[in-house]
């Protein structure tokens, strides 16, 4: 098995809790929302959760009484304030993130640049911190902000990090989309232990993304993102290496945490 590959520095994935059927659809229909799509119909949304639309109507309406939707523009539907004690919530909870704030903090002095905590949540890597450094510029991520497996640095390590089959069954959805050249460039991400990536979510910026293996928690990356133009050809591979050792500072951490 290639370093990569390891199955054991993750939580097992979760069993589908028999009985829940009409739950599980009506926690998928919440979940559709995104920074990508704030809001949504619910022929829309009975698209992406495979209901029919009758039954996504008594989802919505459910969720409408609880306030976690309501409608805006005529006939689309959105979340409302009362999720996010939620998304607080997590972040306190996240005792990875916590942990690893001091060292992103002394990264992105070191660096000069922003530092990304990011995590694997099913289809997708969520940014679970962010440490902007004094020349901070606009970029898309922050804190739960998500980007798909396989996009982006962040998203192609993660994506590298999972075992064999997973990252086989994911393939052919991506090459559809990118071409077939992310196979290659998979390889590369999974043999060299880093990722790059160069204007594919934000333009004019470049990233990197290295592992932080912690037992026992979803895979994780560390990343820097920045302007290509402030970052030259010869600093990039001083950069990696240097987060990488940072990386190795977080695994430390939560390792003495967890024996304490």
């Amino acid at each position: 098995m290639t370093p990569a590959a390891r199955p054991a520095d993750g939580p097992v994935p979760p069993r589908r809790t028999p009985g829940a059927s009409s739950s599980r659809k009506v926690l998928q229909l919440l979940l559709a929302f995104s920074e990508r799509r704030p809001e949504a119909s619910v022929a829309e949304l009975a698209a992406t959760i495979g209901t029919p639309v009758a039954t996504t109507y008594r989802y919505v309406a459910l969720l409408k009484e609880l306030q976690l939707l309501e409608e805006g523009r005529t006939g689309r539907y959105h979340v409302t304030s009362q999720v996010m004690p939620l998304a607080r919530a997590a972040q306190l909870a996240n005792d990875l993130a916590r942990l690893a704030r001091p060292v992103m903090e002394d990264a992105s002095r070191e660096l000069g640049e922003t530092i990304l905590l990011f995590q694997h949540f099913g289809e997708v890597a969520v940014c679970a911190d962010r440490v902007e450094c004094d020349r901070a510029m606009r970029f898309t991520f922050q804190p739960g902000h998500s980007v798909p497996l396989g996009v982006g640095a962040s998203g192609k390590m993660l994506l590298a990090l999972l075992p064999e089959a997973e990252r086989e069954r994911r393939l052919p959805a991506l090459i559809q989309r990118r071409g077939t050249g992310v196979r290659e460039e998979l390889r590369r991400v999974t043999a060299n232990r880093y990722a790059v990536s160069w204007g594919e979510i934000d333009e004019g910026v470049w990233g990197c993304s290295v592992p932080v293996h912690t037992a026992g928690h979803r895979p994780t990356v560390l990343s820097l993102v920045g302007p290509a133009a402030r970052i030259p050809d010869e600093a990039k591979r001083a950069t990696i290496s240097a987060l990488q050792g940072y990386a190795g500072r977080i695994q430390k951490a939560v390792s003495s945490y967890a024996v304490q």
